[in-house]
């Protein structure tokens, strides 16, 4: 049975070769892609217009943050750079809030301490 197409092209993964990835590999592929997007919705990534989306930045950034932490017994030596990347985009999103979170309180805070 096919896989729906997702718009997830970016991955350079087809589909037919997913079965011959570890786990591993697979898991840090998505946290990157969510790396990116959420960059992307705190106006990080280079460009003329900084897409500022503080609203989407905060589902992806938690969502990450999830994946990250369920995922952390099977990393290995990816896990201590997803974390990092993960703390990065939260201090990034703290400095582009109005009005930030209380310590604890921000996106995927909750997830990984």
């Amino acid at each position: 049975m096919p896989l729906p197409d997702h718009g997830f092209e970016s991955l350079d993964l087809p589909v037919r070769e997913v079965a011959d990835v570890p786990a591993a590999e697979v898991i840090s592929r998505a946290a990157v892609l969510l790396m990116s997007a959420s960059a992307e919705k705190l106006g990080l990534s280079p460009g003329d217009e900084p897409d500022l989306d503080l609203d989407e930045a905060r589902k992806l950034v938690t969502a990450l943050a999830a994946l990250v932490a369920a995922s952390q017994d099977y990393l290995g030596p990816h896990l201590e750079p997803l974390r990092d990347g993960v703390r990065t985009l939260q201090t990034a999103f703290r400095e582009a809030s109005a009005f930030p979170d209380e310590p604890g309180q921000g996106p995927g805070e909750t997830f990984l301490r």
